[in-house]
């Protein structure tokens, strides 16, 4: 059997195409691009999503999706002391926020990573998670094919690369060891599992400034201008994006400007990649284009309301109950990312009862019973049907007079059919 991780990878790695190839005409001046619907994963737009290139910064998505995971594990603590290496405190690059021997807690290096990007804090983060950046490197690729990440290589925490680290001691490289890459849709993947494992991650991610110490005369700035934080900050305000509250920025001489966007309007989150840019504000401003596209050609529909009943199947049938049959409902209500203007036969509806066994009284309101299943655009989702009533467990009487009008019934059609 699948797992469900496998199961979300598949349905992440088959697009519907027949949805991007609208958008082929959209003109973005990047080496690859990704638009994602952060509720299913289902690809809104691609373009070359599969090349593998280095992501910058953009690594530290996977840097924070590991620390989230050990916090709530119980492995480490928000206030716990992280002490910041000599290796640590040389690192170049953004950051420089750091001294040797400085300690700071889990919150303060996870505000300084996912706010300013600092290298510092994040090769502090992953030492204290692993020992050493190259263990830590070593979970991130376990974690990377974990959620099926197909072309993602990690070397560091960070994304430096060797030529970035070449004069820093104890960097985590060795011979044979790759520089980072990943996909535009490697990079929508990890955002996808972010934003719905570890939702907490964007009010990190929203910040637009923050003082990291106390001490500090100048806050830390966020490099992602987009935040719609920023629509009151002079320099920030002609980017700012409504809705848009993450998630990585990141720039190296061979990456150019990266960033990886989301943003929620009218209950649609979107999730965007643009990899490759030429200049700061130009991964901006084909972010906008993107999520422009998507939010202009995209709605979230209710394709089935939920605690209502459907057509497909409006009662299950019981087993030992004082009645044969109770009405169903839906549990939930379905609602899926569509092109605007989707008519309602595009979604066929296909009702099953659970197995025997699952309908056996007593029943208690709220019993799974069954399962709707929508068919859009070829691809299947499914909520489950349950009981909108108790039903309790007939008398051995009650059942006996049932069974014994059930066989004469049968009795009946059957000597009918014979004679048709």
């Amino acid at each position: 059997m699948m797992s469900a991780v496998m199961l979300l990878q598949l349905y992440i790695n088959s697009p519907d195409r027949a949805l991007a190839e609208e958008a082929a005409d959209l003109t973005l001046n990047v080496k690859s691009a990704v638009l994602m619907d952060a509720q299913s994963g289902q690809i809104l737009f691609e373009r070359n999503a599969d090349q593998a290139l280095p992501p910058a910064s953009m690594t530290k998505m996977m840097t924070e999706y590991i620390v989230m995971e050990q916090i709530k594990s119980g492995k480490i603590k928000w206030e716990d002391p992280v002490t910041t290496s000599k290796y640590a405190s040389e690192v170049p690059g953004s950051g420089d926020l750091l001294a040797n021997g400085e300690k700071l807690t889990v919150r303060q290096m996870f505000q300084a990573m996912s706010i300013y990007s600092g290298n510092d804090a994040t090769v502090a983060l992953a030492e204290h998670v692993a020992g050493t950046e190259a263990d830590f490197a070593r979970l991130m690729n376990e974690k990377a094919k974990q959620l099926g990440m197909a072309t993602a290589h990690f070397a560091t925490a960070t994304g430096l690369s060797r030529t970035d680290l070449k004069d820093v001691e104890g960097a985590p490289f060795y011979d044979g060891t790759e520089n980072t890459v990943m996909s535009a849709r490697d990079a929508a993947t990890l955002a996808y599992r972010i934003v719905n494992d570890h939702p907490e991650v964007l009010e990190f991610a929203k910040t637009t400034s923050l003082k990291l110490r106390e001490r500090d005369k100048s806050p830390m700035i966020n490099w992602n201008w987009m935040l719609e934080g920023n629509s009151s900050v002079a320099n920030f305000k002609k980017y700012a994006y409504p809705g848009l509250d993450g998630l990585k920025t990141g720039y190296t001489d061979e990456a150019g400007y990266c960033f990886t966007g989301t943003a929620v309007r009218n209950g649609m989150r979107l999730i965007s990649v643009v990899m490759g840019t030429r200049t700061e504000a130009e991964r901006f401003d084909e972010t906008r284009k993107l999520l422009d596209y998507g939010f202009a050609n995209f709605e979230l529909k209710t394709v089935v309301a939920g605690k209502t009943e459907i057509a497909a199947m409006q009662t299950a049938n019981l087993r030992k109950g004082v009645k044969p049959t109770v009405p169903v409902v839906t549990e939930k209500e379905l609602a899926l990312v569509v092109k605007k203007g989707t008519a309602d036969d595009q979604f066929v509806q296909k009702a099953e009862q659970s197995e025997p066994d699952k309908r056996l009284a007593p029943i208690k309101q709220g019993a799974v019973l069954g399962t709707l299943t929508v068919t859009y655009n070829g691809k299947d989702h499914q909520i489950r049907l349950v009981a909108a009533e108790d039903v309790n467990r007939g008398s051995w009487i009650r059942l006996m007079f049932r069974a014994i009008m059930n066989f004469h019934a049968d009795l009946f059609h059957g000597i009918i059919h014979f004679f048709r």
